[in-house]
């Protein structure tokens, strides 16, 4: 799914997506490129020098605690609907396809890598761990993002994601915004292994000058929430009402959908290149009081000048976790890492 050439370093220019294979991947250590927005809050590692008036790009971190995170080195859209991913192990030769039974969820791709790779002096068929991309880019090509993961370890195992604007944003300084569009994620685990799929409707608000006790892009509040949500496994059969029935026989209340993906509203989520870092949550009522089901993180980058409609898009990765899924019994983590591209309602 992912047509970036992700360099995964502190190159302030370099577009991840790219449109034609990397010669020379560069790879570095994890510097702590990102900037922080206010307070606690950082941005991933991605361009080391950001403004609004260019673009820029963003990857997700590694971390001590999920080795496998953030392990993705380049990530390359060829020219015949295929990409080429490196940092991962026994993805099938690093060229990921749309072969597929599921090649698409909404408005976005899915890649897989192949099944078998040859052993290049016997041709012995070697059996590959399941990997699967996600890739989504604007009509107009200003913003896009990535996404690979495996199901393949009993943890998270190894992967990714990407996400960037091409352009220019021209933020407004007062009165609001809303944003709609298509959602949809990769599924999985920390405690089994598998993969699933996600889809939902998403919506994202701003109030550009709502905390006037801040400076600058520091004041815009941020609402947010995905809608909606249907989840289906690796081959996409809907498995929504599986996890339902689960809850409402742990919980002895009936559930018709899954809660809402919602963010939490606050200031400095925003800073005046138009990146946007914050916090969701959300909670499931049962028989005997509401508790915790999934929280996160989500980020975006805002696109668009004056002149091609101020702030008109926004790109961004939500990652969510929930130790709450009743169909598995010990310790199980569901992680879900999901792309968006809104355009401005």
């Amino acid at each position: 799914m992912l047509g970036l050439a992700l360099i995964l370093s502190a190159c302030g220019g370099t577009n991840p997506f790219r449109e034609e294979p990397v010669v020379t991947p560069v790879v570095e250590p994890d510097p702590d490129t990102g900037t922080p927005i206010a307070g606690d809050r950082t941005l991933p590692p991605g361009t080391s020098s950001p403004s609004a008036a260019t673009g820029l790009f963003r990857r997700e971190p590694t971390s001590d605690e999920d080795a496998g995170n953030g392990t993705l080195q380049t990530i390359t859209r060829l020219p015949n609907d295929t990409f080429a991913v490196t940092g991962l192990a026994f993805d099938g030769g690093n060229t990921y396809t749309r072969t597929g039974p599921v090649t698409s969820l909404g408005p976005y791709a899915v890649y897989e890598a192949a099944n078998l790779y040859p052993d290049q002096v016997t041709n012995t068929a070697i059996n590959q761990l399941t990997h699967r991309a996600l890739y989504g880019v604007s009509p107009t090509g200003d913003v896009g993002f990535a996404i690979v993961r495996t199901g393949a370890y009993v943890g998270y195992g190894f992967g990714g994601f990407v996400y960037q604007r091409n352009g220019s944003v021209t933020l407004p300084t007062t009165g609001q915004a809303t944003y709609a569009g298509a959602y949809a994620g990769l599924r999985d685990f920390d405690g089994v292994g598998g993969l699933e799929y996600s889809t939902g409707t998403m919506r994202i608000d701003i109030d550009f000058d709502a905390f006037t006790g801040q400076t600058g892009a520091a004041q815009a509040a941020v609402k947010g929430s995905v809608t909606n949500r249907q989840i289906f496994d690796i081959n996409g059969n809907p498995v929504t009402r599986t996890i339902l029935d689960a809850l409402e026989a742990e919980h002895g209340l009936q559930y018709d959908s899954l809660p809402a993906i919602i963010f939490e509203i606050g200031p400095n989520v925003m800073d005046s290149n138009g990146e946007i870092v914050g916090n969701h949550a959300n909670s499931l009522n049962t028989s005997t009081g509401a508790i915790e089901f999934e929280t996160g993180q989500y980020y975006a980058i805002l696109s668009g000048d004056v002149t091609q409609g101020t702030a008109s898009n926004i790109v961004g990765i939500i990652v969510t976790t929930s130790t709450a899924d009743e169909r598995f019994t010990g310790d199980v983590t569901v992680r879900e890492t999901g792309g968006f591209i809104l355009g401005r309602q």
